[in-house]
């Protein structure tokens, strides 16, 4: 690995970064559709599978903004983390339901991700003073941005449709364990002040 000796190097250590995310995101989008069993979900995660295709072009336009500079030999191991998490998820044994609600939380973990990563090489370009740079990470940044939101307001239709499922884990209920340690508390106060009944005695 060559030696970072500016902001420049590290920008465009970045630009790598993001290049080999979009490329692993392509080959997992598809999946993510066929898992997904809400239309409006699945159509989202093609309708992102096209946009990132255009994503990577604009990232190569870049590459050739930046004297040609190749974006290729680096592997984003964040991206491939997040999308070997969304892969094990996929191979639970869920309701549709529960199942699309994880889709989403993985999709937006690696949202999150790219909107920080475009968000900081958007800021290098500037203070560099590659404006057309700046614009063009600007333009998929907000893509991105745009992108999570879709996906939260889907989230939120699909959200209590997941909550009506019933769980076979025998500590599920939150709840019922709260109110377990309000009644085991009760108890323990009932004994204390019993005790000290005796102690006036």
């Amino acid at each position: 690995m060559a030696k970072m000796k500016n902001l420049e190097d590290f920008l465009m250590d970045e630009l790598k970064d993001i290049y080999s995310s979009e490329k692993q995101i392509t080959k997992a989008l598809p999946k993510m559709a066929k898992a997904a069993t809400s239309p409006e979900l699945k159509e989202t995660f093609l309708n992102h599978l096209k946009e990132t295709e255009n994503q990577i072009t604009r990232l190569e336009k870049i590459s050739k903004l930046a004297g040609g500079r190749s974006l290729s030999g680096k592997k984003c191991v964040a991206t491939e983390g997040l999308l070997e998490e969304g892969k094990e998820l996929m191979e639970e044994d869920a309701t549709p339901e529960v199942m699309d609600v994880a889709l989403i939380c993985a999709a937006q973990k690696v949202e999150h991700y790219e909107i920080a990563t475009y968000g900081c090489a958007a800021t290098y370009a500037r203070l560099l003073g590659y404006t057309e740079v700046e614009e063009l990470l600007n333009e998929t940044l907000e893509e991105e941005k745009n992108a999570d939101i879709t996906l939260s307001t889907i989230a939120d239709e699909l959200n209590p449709e997941a909550m009506n499922g019933e769980s076979d884990s025998d500590d599920s209920s939150i709840s019922g364990k709260k109110s377990s340690s309000k009644r085991t508390a009760s108890k323990g106060s009932s004994k204390g002040k019993k005790s000290s009944a005796k102690s006036r005695k």
